[in-house]
Protein backbone atom coordinates (compact mmCIF):
# COMPACT_ATOMS: atom_id res chain seq x y z
CA UNK A 1 0.00 0.00 0.00
CA UNK A 2 2.84 2.37 1.20
CA UNK A 3 4.53 1.89 -2.47
CA UNK A 4 1.54 2.15 -4.48
CA UNK A 5 1.10 5.79 -2.57
CA UNK A 6 4.21 6.59 -3.18
CA UNK A 7 3.80 5.91 -6.88
CA UNK A 8 0.85 7.68 -7.37
CA UNK A 9 1.19 10.51 -5.16
CA UNK A 10 3.56 12.67 -7.02
CA UNK A 11 1.30 13.07 -9.81
CA UNK A 12 -1.97 13.73 -8.26
CA UNK A 13 0.51 16.17 -5.73
CA UNK A 14 1.59 17.95 -9.13
CA UNK A 15 -1.88 18.08 -10.99
CA UNK A 16 -3.31 19.39 -7.26
CA UNK A 17 -0.54 21.91 -7.01
CA UNK A 18 -0.84 23.00 -10.22
CA UNK A 19 -5.06 23.55 -10.08
CA UNK A 20 -4.15 25.58 -6.91
CA UNK A 21 -1.89 27.71 -8.28
CA UNK A 22 -4.08 28.37 -11.10
CA UNK A 23 -7.27 29.00 -8.66
CA UNK A 24 -4.99 31.49 -6.71
CA UNK A 25 -4.12 33.57 -9.86
CA UNK A 26 -7.71 33.40 -11.03
CA UNK A 27 -8.64 34.85 -7.45
CA UNK A 28 -6.20 37.51 -8.39
CA UNK A 29 -8.17 39.42 -10.99
CA UNK A 30 -11.28 39.82 -8.29
CA UNK A 31 -8.69 41.46 -6.48
CA UNK A 32 -7.24 43.86 -9.63
CA UNK A 33 -10.87 44.68 -10.61
CA UNK A 34 -13.07 45.08 -7.61
CA UNK A 35 -11.51 48.19 -6.79
CA UNK A 36 -12.97 50.19 -9.62
CA UNK A 37 -16.00 48.49 -8.78
CA UNK A 38 -15.92 50.23 -5.16
CA UNK A 39 -13.81 53.01 -4.98
CA UNK A 40 -15.22 54.23 -8.66
CA UNK A 41 -18.52 52.99 -9.53
CA UNK A 42 -19.81 52.50 -5.83
CA UNK A 43 -18.46 55.28 -3.87
CA UNK A 44 -16.65 58.63 -5.80
CA UNK A 45 -18.11 58.62 -9.03
CA UNK A 46 -21.47 58.84 -9.07
CA UNK A 47 -21.59 62.03 -6.65
CA UNK A 48 -18.68 63.66 -8.27
CA UNK A 49 -19.81 63.31 -12.14
CA UNK A 50 -23.46 64.23 -10.85
CA UNK A 51 -22.01 67.15 -9.09
CA UNK A 52 -19.98 67.97 -12.48
CA UNK A 53 -23.17 67.48 -14.40
CA UNK A 54 -24.73 69.73 -12.17
CA UNK A 55 -22.20 72.54 -12.35
CA UNK A 56 -22.89 72.09 -16.47
CA UNK A 57 -26.27 72.02 -15.79
CA UNK A 58 -28.71 75.62 -17.22
CA UNK A 59 -30.92 77.52 -14.87
CA UNK A 60 -33.28 74.42 -15.07
CA UNK A 61 -31.35 71.55 -14.13
CA UNK A 62 -30.77 70.17 -17.15
CA UNK A 63 -27.59 69.38 -18.87
CA UNK A 64 -27.67 68.73 -23.03
CA UNK A 65 -25.90 65.70 -24.36
CA UNK A 66 -26.52 65.72 -28.16
CA UNK A 67 -29.03 68.05 -27.37
CA UNK A 68 -31.00 65.80 -25.61
CA UNK A 69 -32.51 67.16 -21.99
CA UNK A 70 -31.04 65.09 -19.36
CA UNK A 71 -31.76 66.16 -15.21
CA UNK A 72 -28.09 66.36 -14.29
CA UNK A 73 -29.21 64.32 -11.14
CA UNK A 74 -30.13 61.46 -13.83
CA UNK A 75 -27.11 61.51 -16.35
CA UNK A 76 -24.70 59.06 -13.97
CA UNK A 77 -27.23 56.46 -14.08
CA UNK A 78 -28.53 56.56 -17.83
CA UNK A 79 -24.72 56.98 -18.60
CA UNK A 80 -23.96 53.15 -16.61
CA UNK A 81 -27.17 52.53 -19.08
CA UNK A 82 -25.31 53.09 -22.02
CA UNK A 83 -22.38 51.37 -20.87
CA UNK A 84 -24.18 48.19 -21.40
CA UNK A 85 -25.49 49.11 -24.72
CA UNK A 86 -21.53 49.25 -25.82
CA UNK A 87 -20.81 46.01 -24.20
CA UNK A 88 -24.00 43.90 -25.87
CA UNK A 89 -21.83 44.35 -28.78
CA UNK A 90 -18.50 43.97 -27.70
CA UNK A 91 -18.83 40.78 -25.47
CA UNK A 92 -20.50 38.00 -27.47
CA UNK A 93 -17.55 38.80 -30.02
CA UNK A 94 -15.21 38.68 -27.49
CA UNK A 95 -16.37 35.16 -25.45
CA UNK A 96 -16.84 33.22 -29.05
CA UNK A 97 -13.61 34.60 -29.63
CA UNK A 98 -12.18 33.17 -27.00
CA UNK A 99 -13.51 29.76 -26.87
CA UNK A 100 -12.94 29.55 -30.98
CA UNK A 101 -9.37 30.68 -30.44
CA UNK A 102 -8.65 29.30 -27.10
CA UNK A 103 -6.73 32.46 -26.22
CA UNK A 104 -8.33 33.93 -23.53
CA UNK A 105 -5.56 35.82 -22.14
CA UNK A 106 -4.57 37.93 -24.84
CA UNK A 107 -8.15 39.30 -24.62
CA UNK A 108 -8.56 39.66 -21.05
CA UNK A 109 -5.03 41.98 -21.03
CA UNK A 110 -6.83 44.00 -23.67
CA UNK A 111 -10.03 44.74 -21.85
CA UNK A 112 -8.53 44.95 -18.63
CA UNK A 113 -6.09 47.95 -19.81
CA UNK A 114 -8.33 49.46 -21.99
CA UNK A 115 -10.78 49.66 -18.45
CA UNK A 116 -7.84 50.43 -15.96
CA UNK A 117 -6.96 53.42 -18.82
CA UNK A 118 -10.08 54.67 -18.64
CA UNK A 119 -10.35 54.63 -15.44
CA UNK A 120 -7.35 56.53 -15.10
CA UNK A 121 -7.98 58.83 -16.90
CA UNK A 122 -10.44 60.09 -14.48
CA UNK A 123 -8.02 62.28 -13.24
CA UNK A 124 -9.05 64.62 -15.46
CA UNK A 125 -12.43 64.71 -15.20
CA UNK A 126 -12.93 68.10 -13.64
CA UNK A 127 -14.91 71.63 -13.77
CA UNK A 128 -17.82 71.03 -16.45
CA UNK A 129 -16.44 68.21 -18.20
CA UNK A 130 -19.13 65.61 -17.51
CA UNK A 131 -19.35 64.23 -20.72
CA UNK A 132 -15.51 63.29 -20.64
CA UNK A 133 -16.62 61.25 -17.46
CA UNK A 134 -19.84 60.12 -19.07
CA UNK A 135 -17.51 58.68 -22.02
CA UNK A 136 -14.39 57.42 -19.96
CA UNK A 137 -17.48 55.84 -17.90
CA UNK A 138 -18.66 53.89 -20.87
CA UNK A 139 -15.71 52.64 -21.79
CA UNK A 140 -14.24 51.48 -18.32
CA UNK A 141 -17.87 50.01 -17.79
CA UNK A 142 -17.93 48.04 -21.07
CA UNK A 143 -14.05 46.90 -20.79
CA UNK A 144 -14.67 45.61 -17.33
CA UNK A 145 -17.41 43.49 -18.89
CA UNK A 146 -15.49 41.75 -21.35
CA UNK A 147 -12.80 41.16 -18.91
CA UNK A 148 -14.86 39.64 -16.54
CA UNK A 149 -16.87 37.23 -19.37
CA UNK A 150 -13.15 35.75 -19.89
CA UNK A 151 -12.31 35.83 -16.24
CA UNK A 152 -15.85 34.23 -15.18
CA UNK A 153 -15.32 31.51 -18.32
CA UNK A 154 -12.15 30.28 -16.34
CA UNK A 155 -14.23 28.98 -13.65
CA UNK A 156 -15.25 25.53 -15.37
CA UNK A 157 -11.95 24.43 -16.26
CA UNK A 158 -10.42 25.50 -13.30
CA UNK A 159 -12.11 24.28 -10.44
CA UNK A 160 -13.78 20.52 -10.54
CA UNK A 161 -18.09 20.99 -10.14
CA UNK A 162 -17.40 20.09 -6.11
CA UNK A 163 -14.64 23.25 -5.50
CA UNK A 164 -16.43 25.87 -7.72
CA UNK A 165 -18.94 27.18 -4.98
CA UNK A 166 -16.03 27.25 -2.68
CA UNK A 167 -13.71 28.64 -5.45
CA UNK A 168 -15.86 31.77 -6.52
CA UNK A 169 -16.70 32.36 -3.13
CA UNK A 170 -13.13 32.87 -2.46
CA UNK A 171 -12.61 35.39 -5.64
CA UNK A 172 -15.62 37.20 -4.36
CA UNK A 173 -14.14 37.51 -0.68
CA UNK A 174 -10.65 38.73 -2.23
CA UNK A 175 -12.44 41.27 -4.44
CA UNK A 176 -14.00 42.53 -1.41
CA UNK A 177 -10.63 42.65 0.84
CA UNK A 178 -9.06 44.47 -2.20
CA UNK A 179 -11.83 46.86 -2.18
CA UNK A 180 -11.66 47.24 1.77
CA UNK A 181 -8.26 48.18 1.60
CA UNK A 182 -8.14 51.03 -1.02
CA UNK A 183 -11.26 51.98 -0.04
CA UNK A 184 -9.41 52.76 3.61
CA UNK A 185 -6.66 55.11 1.72
CA UNK A 186 -8.98 56.82 -0.29
CA UNK A 187 -10.67 57.32 3.37
CA UNK A 188 -7.62 58.78 4.73
CA UNK A 189 -6.75 60.94 1.67
CA UNK A 190 -10.35 62.32 1.18
CA UNK A 191 -10.97 63.48 4.75
CA UNK A 192 -7.42 64.59 5.06
CA UNK A 193 -6.93 66.24 1.65
CA UNK A 194 -6.02 69.72 3.52
CA UNK A 195 -3.14 67.64 5.11
CA UNK A 196 -2.25 66.39 1.82
CA UNK A 197 -1.76 70.02 0.02
CA UNK A 198 -4.93 69.05 -2.19
CA UNK A 199 -8.31 69.92 -2.48
CA UNK A 200 -11.15 68.00 -2.47
CA UNK A 201 -11.66 67.71 -5.81
CA UNK A 202 -8.78 66.74 -6.21
CA UNK A 203 -8.74 63.85 -4.10
CA UNK A 204 -11.33 62.65 -5.59
CA UNK A 205 -9.64 62.57 -8.58
CA UNK A 206 -7.19 60.68 -7.50
CA UNK A 207 -8.98 58.18 -5.59
CA UNK A 208 -10.43 57.45 -9.37
CA UNK A 209 -7.34 57.53 -10.46
CA UNK A 210 -5.65 55.09 -8.80
CA UNK A 211 -8.18 52.34 -8.85
CA UNK A 212 -6.80 52.02 -12.89
CA UNK A 213 -3.17 52.27 -11.63
CA UNK A 214 -4.41 49.03 -9.18
CA UNK A 215 -6.47 47.72 -11.36
CA UNK A 216 -3.80 47.34 -14.11
CA UNK A 217 -1.10 46.61 -11.89
CA UNK A 218 -2.56 43.51 -10.09
CA UNK A 219 -3.91 42.34 -13.39
CA UNK A 220 -0.24 41.16 -14.30
CA UNK A 221 -0.62 38.02 -11.47
CA UNK A 222 -3.64 36.32 -13.30
CA UNK A 223 -2.05 36.59 -16.65
CA UNK A 224 1.37 35.11 -15.50
CA UNK A 225 -1.05 32.30 -13.69
CA UNK A 226 -3.75 31.52 -16.07
CA UNK A 227 -3.47 28.94 -18.99
CA UNK A 228 -4.98 28.93 -22.53
CA UNK A 229 -7.21 25.34 -23.32
CA UNK A 230 -8.80 25.19 -26.30
CA UNK A 231 -11.71 23.05 -26.65
CA UNK A 232 -12.51 20.90 -29.12
CA UNK A 233 -16.21 21.74 -29.15
CA UNK A 234 -15.68 25.10 -29.33
CA UNK A 235 -17.38 27.29 -32.14
CA UNK A 236 -15.93 27.61 -35.66
CA UNK A 237 -16.56 31.05 -36.15
CA UNK A 238 -17.88 34.97 -34.71
CA UNK A 239 -20.44 37.11 -35.53
CA UNK A 240 -20.39 40.86 -35.43
CA UNK A 241 -22.25 42.29 -31.47
CA UNK A 242 -25.71 41.38 -31.75
CA UNK A 243 -25.84 38.68 -34.03
CA UNK A 244 -23.62 36.46 -32.03
CA UNK A 245 -25.92 37.40 -28.92
CA UNK A 246 -28.86 36.50 -30.84
CA UNK A 247 -27.06 33.55 -31.98
CA UNK A 248 -25.57 32.46 -28.40
CA UNK A 249 -29.32 32.76 -26.84
CA UNK A 250 -30.73 30.62 -30.16
CA UNK A 251 -27.91 27.79 -28.72
CA UNK A 252 -29.57 28.02 -25.41
CA UNK A 253 -32.71 27.07 -26.67
CA UNK A 254 -31.47 23.77 -26.97
CA UNK A 255 -30.35 23.84 -22.96
CA UNK A 256 -33.82 25.64 -22.21
CA UNK A 257 -33.18 25.42 -18.36
CA UNK A 258 -30.33 27.01 -18.42
CA UNK A 259 -31.97 29.71 -20.28
CA UNK A 260 -34.13 29.85 -17.65
CA UNK A 261 -31.95 30.35 -14.68
CA UNK A 262 -29.93 33.02 -17.05
CA UNK A 263 -33.49 35.04 -17.24
CA UNK A 264 -33.57 34.84 -13.04
CA UNK A 265 -30.49 35.94 -12.73
CA UNK A 266 -30.85 39.09 -15.48
CA UNK A 267 -33.63 40.24 -13.26
CA UNK A 268 -32.45 39.84 -10.01
CA UNK A 269 -28.95 40.86 -10.41
CA UNK A 270 -30.18 44.05 -12.50
CA UNK A 271 -31.70 45.16 -8.57
CA UNK A 272 -28.36 43.85 -7.06
CA UNK A 273 -26.35 45.71 -9.63
CA UNK A 274 -28.72 48.99 -9.53
CA UNK A 275 -28.44 49.07 -5.96
CA UNK A 276 -24.37 48.75 -5.58
CA UNK A 277 -24.01 51.81 -7.99
CA UNK A 278 -26.44 53.97 -7.28
CA UNK A 279 -26.55 54.04 -3.19
CA UNK A 280 -23.99 56.55 -2.86
CA UNK A 281 -26.62 59.18 -4.84
CA UNK A 282 -29.05 58.13 -3.09
CA UNK A 283 -27.01 58.55 0.27
CA UNK A 284 -25.73 62.08 -0.83
CA UNK A 285 -28.52 63.69 -2.69
CA UNK A 286 -31.84 62.37 -0.74
CA UNK A 287 -30.60 61.67 2.83
CA UNK A 288 -27.91 64.53 3.10
CA UNK A 289 -24.88 62.07 4.01
CA UNK A 290 -21.41 63.37 3.62
CA UNK A 291 -18.85 61.61 1.56
CA UNK A 292 -16.68 60.19 4.05
CA UNK A 293 -19.85 58.88 6.01
CA UNK A 294 -20.45 57.58 2.52
CA UNK A 295 -17.17 55.82 2.12
CA UNK A 296 -17.16 54.47 5.51
CA UNK A 297 -20.78 52.74 4.89
CA UNK A 298 -19.37 51.12 1.68
CA UNK A 299 -16.60 49.80 3.48
CA UNK A 300 -18.37 48.17 5.85
CA UNK A 301 -19.99 46.89 3.03
CA UNK A 302 -17.02 44.89 1.75
CA UNK A 303 -15.39 44.10 4.96
CA UNK A 304 -19.32 42.29 5.53
CA UNK A 305 -19.17 41.22 1.69
CA UNK A 306 -15.64 38.78 2.82
CA UNK A 307 -17.62 37.19 5.48
CA UNK A 308 -20.95 37.22 3.86
CA UNK A 309 -19.57 35.08 0.67
CA UNK A 310 -17.36 33.07 2.73
CA UNK A 311 -20.78 32.34 5.11
CA UNK A 312 -22.84 31.84 1.90
CA UNK A 313 -20.61 29.29 0.63
CA UNK A 314 -20.52 27.55 3.31
CA UNK A 315 -24.33 26.99 3.82
CA UNK A 316 -24.83 26.25 -0.15
CA UNK A 317 -22.73 22.89 0.73
CA UNK A 318 -25.57 21.89 3.45
CA UNK A 319 -28.74 23.62 1.66
CA UNK A 320 -27.42 23.86 -1.92
CA UNK A 321 -26.66 27.03 -4.17
CA UNK A 322 -30.28 27.66 -5.18
CA UNK A 323 -31.41 27.41 -1.63
CA UNK A 324 -28.68 29.85 -0.63
CA UNK A 325 -29.58 32.11 -3.43
CA UNK A 326 -33.38 32.10 -2.44
CA UNK A 327 -32.64 32.83 0.95
CA UNK A 328 -30.40 35.98 -0.16
CA UNK A 329 -33.25 37.12 -2.34
CA UNK A 330 -35.69 37.29 0.54
CA UNK A 331 -32.62 39.50 2.71
CA UNK A 332 -32.04 41.78 -0.24
CA UNK A 333 -36.06 42.47 -1.03
CA UNK A 334 -36.39 43.25 3.00
CA UNK A 335 -33.16 45.35 2.98
CA UNK A 336 -34.14 47.45 -0.16
CA UNK A 337 -37.37 48.26 1.50
CA UNK A 338 -36.45 49.31 4.92
CA UNK A 339 -34.28 51.41 2.74
CA UNK A 340 -37.04 53.71 1.66
CA UNK A 341 -37.90 54.55 5.44
CA UNK A 342 -34.42 56.08 6.32
CA UNK A 343 -34.20 59.33 7.63
CA UNK A 344 -32.60 62.07 6.17
CA UNK A 345 -29.01 63.22 8.15
CA UNK A 346 -29.17 60.02 10.60
CA UNK A 347 -26.07 57.68 9.07
CA UNK A 348 -26.58 55.21 11.78
CA UNK A 349 -29.34 53.73 9.80
CA UNK A 350 -27.59 54.22 6.55
CA UNK A 351 -24.78 51.99 8.29
CA UNK A 352 -27.47 49.77 9.31
CA UNK A 353 -28.46 49.40 5.43
CA UNK A 354 -24.96 49.00 4.49
CA UNK A 355 -24.47 46.06 6.84
CA UNK A 356 -27.40 44.24 5.39
CA UNK A 357 -26.16 44.60 1.79
CA UNK A 358 -22.71 43.74 2.89
CA UNK A 359 -24.00 40.34 4.39
CA UNK A 360 -26.01 39.10 1.49
CA UNK A 361 -23.69 40.58 -1.50
CA UNK A 362 -21.42 38.81 -1.99
CA UNK A 363 -22.68 35.29 -1.62
CA UNK A 364 -25.50 35.93 -3.79
CA UNK A 365 -22.67 37.37 -6.57
CA UNK A 366 -20.62 34.21 -5.86
CA UNK A 367 -23.10 31.54 -5.69
CA UNK A 368 -24.85 32.95 -8.50
CA UNK A 369 -21.65 32.55 -10.98
CA UNK A 370 -20.58 29.10 -9.68
CA UNK A 371 -24.36 27.99 -10.67
CA UNK A 372 -24.10 29.43 -13.98
CA UNK A 373 -20.97 27.30 -14.58
CA UNK A 374 -22.49 24.16 -13.83
CA UNK A 375 -25.30 25.20 -16.57
CA UNK A 376 -23.00 25.83 -19.29
CA UNK A 377 -22.05 23.07 -21.85
CA UNK A 378 -18.33 22.14 -22.42
CA UNK A 379 -16.59 24.51 -24.90
CA UNK A 380 -18.70 27.17 -25.11
CA UNK A 381 -17.93 28.91 -21.51
CA UNK A 382 -17.21 32.46 -22.58
CA UNK A 383 -19.47 32.26 -25.21
CA UNK A 384 -22.68 31.59 -22.43
CA UNK A 385 -20.41 33.81 -19.75
CA UNK A 386 -20.74 36.76 -22.36
CA UNK A 387 -25.02 36.64 -21.77
CA UNK A 388 -24.15 36.41 -18.19
CA UNK A 389 -22.46 39.02 -17.95
CA UNK A 390 -24.37 41.26 -20.00
CA UNK A 391 -26.34 41.80 -16.33
CA UNK A 392 -23.46 41.67 -13.88
CA UNK A 393 -20.58 44.58 -12.15
CA UNK A 394 -23.26 47.39 -12.67
CA UNK A 395 -23.83 46.09 -16.73
CA UNK A 396 -27.22 46.11 -16.42
CA UNK A 397 -29.30 48.71 -17.97
CA UNK A 398 -32.86 48.11 -16.63
CA UNK A 399 -32.06 48.54 -13.49
CA UNK A 400 -30.22 52.14 -14.04
CA UNK A 401 -33.09 53.32 -16.38
CA UNK A 402 -35.64 52.16 -13.80
CA UNK A 403 -34.06 54.28 -11.43
CA UNK A 404 -33.49 57.30 -13.39
CA UNK A 405 -36.74 57.28 -14.87
CA UNK A 406 -38.00 57.14 -11.21
CA UNK A 407 -36.32 59.98 -10.26
CA UNK A 408 -36.91 61.79 -13.40
CA UNK A 409 -40.57 61.78 -13.28
CA UNK A 410 -40.90 61.90 -9.09
CA UNK A 411 -37.87 63.80 -7.95
CA UNK A 412 -37.49 61.53 -5.11
CA UNK A 413 -34.61 59.13 -4.66
CA UNK A 414 -36.60 57.31 -2.45
CA UNK A 415 -39.45 56.57 -5.06
CA UNK A 416 -36.57 55.58 -7.56
CA UNK A 417 -34.80 53.05 -4.76
CA UNK A 418 -37.99 51.21 -3.58
CA UNK A 419 -38.61 50.73 -7.36
CA UNK A 420 -36.06 47.93 -7.27
CA UNK A 421 -37.82 45.99 -5.12
CA UNK A 422 -39.48 44.57 -7.96
CA UNK A 423 -36.20 42.98 -9.13
CA UNK A 424 -35.79 40.78 -6.27
CA UNK A 425 -39.19 39.30 -5.67
CA UNK A 426 -39.40 38.58 -9.69
CA UNK A 427 -36.33 36.90 -9.79
CA UNK A 428 -37.06 35.53 -6.98
CA UNK A 429 -39.73 33.84 -8.32
CA UNK A 430 -38.02 32.77 -11.66
CA UNK A 431 -35.21 31.36 -9.71
CA UNK A 432 -37.80 29.22 -7.97
CA UNK A 433 -38.84 27.82 -10.45
CA UNK A 434 -36.01 26.47 -12.63
CA UNK A 435 -35.25 22.83 -11.54
CA UNK A 436 -30.83 22.96 -11.48
CA UNK A 437 -30.36 19.20 -11.72
CA UNK A 438 -32.20 18.91 -14.36
CA UNK A 439 -30.41 21.95 -16.05
CA UNK A 440 -27.08 20.48 -15.19
CA UNK A 441 -27.83 17.16 -16.58
CA UNK A 442 -29.14 18.37 -19.86
CA UNK A 443 -25.96 20.74 -20.45
CA UNK A 444 -24.02 17.45 -20.02
CA UNK A 445 -22.54 18.17 -16.91
CA UNK A 446 -21.93 15.99 -13.55
CA UNK A 447 -24.52 16.53 -10.84
CA UNK A 448 -22.89 17.79 -7.65
CA UNK A 449 -24.42 16.20 -4.24
CA UNK A 450 -25.75 19.62 -3.19
CA UNK A 451 -26.78 21.68 -5.65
Amino acid sequence: MGTDTARETPTGATALAERRREQRGWYFYDWACSVYSTSVLTVFLGPYLTSVAKAAADADGFVHPLGIPVRAGSFFAYTVSLSVLLSVFVMPIAGAAADRTGRKKPLLALSAYIGAGATAGMFFLDGERYLLGGALLVIANASLAVSMVLYNSYLPQIAPPEERDAVSSRGWAFGYASGALVLVANLVLYSSHDSFGVSESTAVRICLASAGVWWGAFTLVPLRRLRDRRSSSAPSGTAPGLRQLVATVKDMRRHPLTLSFLLAYLVYNDGVQTVISQASVYGSEELGLGQSTLIVAVLLVQVLAVAGALAMGRLARTYGAKRTILGSLVAWTVTIGAGYFLPAGAPVWFFLLAAGIGLVLGGTQALSRSLFSHLVPSGKEAEYFSAYETSDRGMSWVGPLVFGLAYQLTGSYRDAIVSLVAFFVIGFVLLARVPVQQAVRDAGNPVPTRI
